[in-house]
């Protein structure tokens, strides 16, 4: 009796331990898989703890760099401080480009780093967390030694590989586990400006590539702990003073919809010029160890111009918005910070563009005040136009357009300028959109051969291959066989296509077999099987994703190709129908359409 109850008494020890751990891994699943929405918002509220914690301590540490290295008050705002003109501001970038070099070389993995957005769009929120340490490393190197580059990518890329962790011990489902990185993202954002509507739509817009009620929950809750995680242990987060904005009118969108132009393409040109001081140094042959070092030298001789082109800027976006600063000072410091970004992503540097596209934003709207304020007299404040700025030139960056906005009415508790802020980030984004196509990430991915333009899941449209599809137990010929020959080998029903080979086992053609014994009751049968070929030339490959294979069946007019190795030796692998094609890409969409609303299985 008490045998039949407990089944796994009969088992051996080390199935029953297999058993037990199975059911541990099934009960975890349970917990904490989006079918249980406690269960899942207690794992969220976790993510967004530890990224709190995360971006206090790279924060932590980066101060105590600046203090340690540049002898400013620890706390202080470097690019705010006003440092002596002395070799320090030369050699401390050139130490943080050896050491970014140094770092590189003691990663053991070869291969690039792949990032939260990257990670959501091909391989299902898996991410290492041991890289996202080497790149929160290599950040500090850049930031924590002065180069002119943000803390964010250090921010979101260990906050979201700590997420892919968890959810790869708990063995969450695909999509389950790309909310949870887009959950640690948030929290990396939402700590870094005390802003949760911020981090949460920068999830939402840049890391899930989608907008659902299932994850709205729990990457708002991820955000907001985050927020107040952070907050307790490094005090008030980043805030912007603009001052009375005053009514809107209708003529201020005027000037908004104009700085979303003119900061998209600005922000087009950064982008650019990242990529073209890449090229350079490629082109200049300098060795690829000591291209940071340069990098670091050069960056050091444009501080020496001006110090408020280091870090990432916070100090000196305080400087330029809370005072009175004449027109080609702006410009300068603009060309600046702009050249010395590009030369620190460009040069081999790790770090982010989200505050650097942030100041260069400020500096076009507080720039742009000058002649506005010669034409239309008081029509809209200095400090306004470069929080308008600061969005737009964000957007055309970075993107996310809403959570761009949002981070304005976080930082500026300005509830009228939102809506100038989002009609100038819809325009940036257009323009951008229309005219180049990529934010900085997407652009990266593009450059390295990466068709993906977003975090939109198209991962599983490259799992769900051609090599995976395909039936291997195929039916083949020779094609020196004669037609009767063929019939007397293949007869009437026994099969429906066979694949032809010719003498060294390549693929020649499809023969069907209704098709050749119909001609046998012709007046004139055909002796000649090479009469009877078809799809010569349309052949699939194993590494062929089954929107690609779709694609190919559509322009061939076919309803079965041969699965070949490759288009020199065209070895013959197996065969594939359409039919099978659609209905498991049909299935695989129904999927991830469930998965995204959060329907059951």
């Amino acid at each position: 009796m008490g045998w039949a109850r407990d089944p796994n008494v009969l088992l051996p020890r080390k199935h029953h331990g297999l058993a037990v751990a199975a059911r541990g891994n099934l009960l975890r699943r349970r917990l904490f898989a989006r079918g249980n929405a406690v269960g899942f918002m207690v794992l969220a509220v976790a993510v967004g703890a530890l990224a709190g914690m995360v971006v206090s301590a790279i924060s932590l540490a980066s101060q105590a760099l600046h203090s340690l290295l540049y002898g400013v008050a620890f706390g202080a705002g470097l690019s705010g401080s006003d440092l002596a003109r002395d070799w320090r501001l030369l050699a401390t970038p050139v130490a943080g480009g050896l050491l970014t070099t140094l770092f590189l070389h003691l990663r053991r993995r070869k291969g690039s780093i792949v990032d939260p957005i990257e990670a959501n769009a091909l391989y299902g929120g898996r991410m290492s967390l041991t890289d996202s340490i080497w790149v929160s490393l290599q950040n500090l190197a850049s930031n924590g030694f002065g180069l002119s580059a943000g803390l964010e990518a250090a921010y979101t890329q260990v906050s979201s590989g700590i997420a892919s962790k968890l959810g790869l011990k708990l063995k969450l489902r695909r999509e389950d586990m790309r909310v949870l990185v887009g959950c640690g993202a948030a929290g990396a954002i939402a700590a870094a400006f005390g802003a949760p509507l911020t981090g949460a739509f920068y999830a939402f817009e840049l890391i899930i590539g989608t907008y659902s009620t299932v994850s709205l929950a729990p990457v708002i809750a991820a955000a907001i702990v985050a927020m107040l995680v952070s907050r307790a242990l490094t005090g008030e987060p980043f805030t912007i003073d603009v001052g009375p904005i005053g009514t809107i009118t209708a003529m201020d969108f005027l000037p908004a919809l104009a700085m979303g132009g003119i900061c998209a393409a600005l922000g087009i040109l950064v982008m650019i010029g990242v990529t073209r001081t890449e090229r350079l140094a490629t082109l200049a042959r300098i060795p690829a160890w000591i291209r940071p070092a340069i990098g670091g030298l050069l960056v050091g001789g444009l501080a020496l111009i001006s110090p408020q082109i280091l870090s990432a800027g916070h100090g000196a976006m305080h400087i330029n918005l809370d005072h009175d600063v004449a027109l080609h000072a702006l410009v300068g410091l603009f060309l600046l910070k702009a050249l010395a970004t590009a030369i620190t992503i460009g040069s081999g540097f790790r770090g982010g563009l989200f505050f650097a596209s942030l100041l260069l934003g400020a500096l076009v709207g507080k720039a742009l005040a000058v002649p506005l304020d010669w034409l239309a007299p008081g029509m809209m404040s200095s400090a306004a136009l470069a929080v308008i700025g600061m969005s737009a030139f964000g957007v055309a960056v970075i993107g996310g357009p809403l959570a761009m906005t949002f981070l304005t009415l976080e930082v500026t508790g300005e509830f009228p300028i939102a809506v100038l802020v989002l009609a100038a980030s819809i325009t940036s984004s257009l323009v951008v959109r229309q005219t180049f196509g990529y934010s900085f990430s997407t652009w990266r991915f593009h450059l390295r051969g990466e068709s993906i333009r977003s975090a939109h899941d198209v991962g599983w449209i490259r799992n769900l291959t051609v090599d995976r599809l395909m039936r291997r137990d195929v039916v083949t010929a020779r094609d020196d066989m004669t037609a009767e020959e063929f019939r007397q080998a293949f007869p009437l029903g026994s099969t429906q296509r066979v694949i032809v080979t010719d003498t060294d086992n390549a693929y020649a053609a499809v023969v069907l077999v209704p098709e050749i014994h119909a001609d046998a009751d012709a007046a004139e049968p055909r002796s000649d099987l090479a009469s009877f070929f078809h799809q010569q030339t349309d052949i699939l490959l194993p590494g062929m994703n089954a929107r690609q294979a779709a694609a190919l069946f559509e322009n061939s007019r076919s309803e079965a190709l041969a699965v070949v190795s490759d288009r020199v030796e065209r070895r013959v692998l197996g065969i594939l129908t359409e039919s099978h094609t659609l209905r498991r890409y049909s299935e695989e969409l129904d999927k991830q359409r469930r998965d995204i609303i959060g329907a059951a299985e």
